[in-house]
């Protein structure tokens, strides 16, 4: 699953919501220490305090997903590029601290909770380019097929994913959007008619079906991504969200172009 776009809201200051994670990811200027680190220009960086508060949220929410023992972060690339190598990723600090975090052959990755990162303030970077990567959490319930996905999980992972942008982005931010949500909790917000918040899947869909019980219906999908109304509690978090991959028919001998074999 790619990363979750908040779009409960047209607007926000004349931009969409959007542009928070936007903001979140791309407003951090570069550093010499950065550079030093990873002898690369603009690296992959969150800061261990915002990944903090995401662990927070994880465990102060744990119920909407309470198969999933551990909150996962993967890297993945940007804009659908290929993944050349497996990068790495550490978390460094002042001081000298430095942490390195065991990245798998999928991905994933786990950060672990230290007051030492806390006091050296340190940071979570790649060995990559910010343009190529990007490092998103995960939250999945074991034993699913790899086209479902469960309601539950992605409420859990939007939570997650809010409380990380809300220590990356100006409190000005936060309180114009808690303003015009009429809540502090994003991910809960719900307005009958709104399409609700985006999630992607690996594959481009023709559909998604959430389906809770005998009760079902039909999601609206664009290219890669499906919309979920998380903040709708008449849809339990044992909903489970069936996504079909667009798969075009092979061309038959009439329809296929004059010289194709």
């Amino acid at each position: 699953m790619g990363r979750l776009h908040l779009i409960a809201v047209g607007a926000l200051l004349g931009c969409c919501l959007p542009a928070l994670a936007a903001l979140a990811a791309d407003s951090k200027p570069d550093s010499p220490e950065e550079i030093k680190v990873n002898a690369l220009r603009d690296p992959e960086v969150r800061k261990y305090v915002a990944i903090v508060a995401g662990l927070d949220a994880f465990d102060q929410h744990h119920g909407m997903a309470p198969k999933t023992e551990t909150l996962r972060f993967k890297v993945e690339p940007r804009g659908g590029a290929a993944q050349a190598t497996l990068p790495t990723a550490r978390l460094d600090g002042n001081d000298g601290f430095s942490l390195a975090l065991p990245v798998d052959a999928a991905g994933f990755f786990t950060v672990p909770r230290s007051q030492a990162a806390l006091d050296t303030k340190s940071e979570l970077v790649l060995n990559q380019k910010r343009r190529n990567y990007r490092i998103t959490p995960v939250v999945r319930s074991p034993g699913l097929p790899d086209n479902v996905q469960r309601l539950g999980d992605l409420r859990l992972e939007c939570r997650v994913q809010v409380a990380i942008i809300k220590e990356e982005i100006p409190l000005w931010v936060v309180l114009a959007a808690n303003t015009l949500l009429r809540t502090r909790d994003w991910c809960g917000y719900h307005e009958r008619g709104q399409a609700g918040f985006t999630f992607k899947h690996g594959k481009t869909l023709a559909a998604a079906v959430l389906v809770d019980g005998n009760r079902s219906a039909e999601l609206e999908t664009e290219g890669k991504g499906f919309r979920v109304p998380l903040g709708d509690i008449s849809w339990s978090d044992d909903a489970l969200i069936e996504l079909e991959p667009d798969s075009a028919p092979a061309l038959t001998e009439a329809e296929a172009p004059a010289g194709m074999p």
